[in-house]
């Protein structure tokens, strides 16, 4: 019988490459509003799930929702307002 460790440089091999770049970061942090406000939804959701909503279970599954366009259109606009990485034409 093969250990799961002795495969496990085959399965991933460890690279000194793994951790992310600062674009990378940069980038996560951009979308952290709208990462948190879909965790939230999901969470509002979840509460939900085995019982019948109350008003307040409503109103926080609404207020989620808003959050979520919120940061969706922020994060929208912000990319639009970025200059192009391509040259002009």
């Amino acid at each position: 019988m093969k250990s799961i460790a002795a495969l496990h440089d085959v399965v991933t091999p460890w690279s000194d490459g793994l951790e992310p770049s600062d674009a990378e970061l940069e980038s996560i942090e951009a979308e952290l509003p709208l990462i948190l406000a879909e965790r939230d939804l999901l969470d509002a959701q979840i509460m939900t799930l085995d019982r019948t909503p109350t008003e307040v279970d409503e109103q926080r599954l609404r207020r989620a929702c808003r959050r979520v366009l919120a940061a969706r259109a922020a994060l929208e606009n912000r990319a639009a307002h970025l200059p192009s990485s391509g040259g002009a034409a």
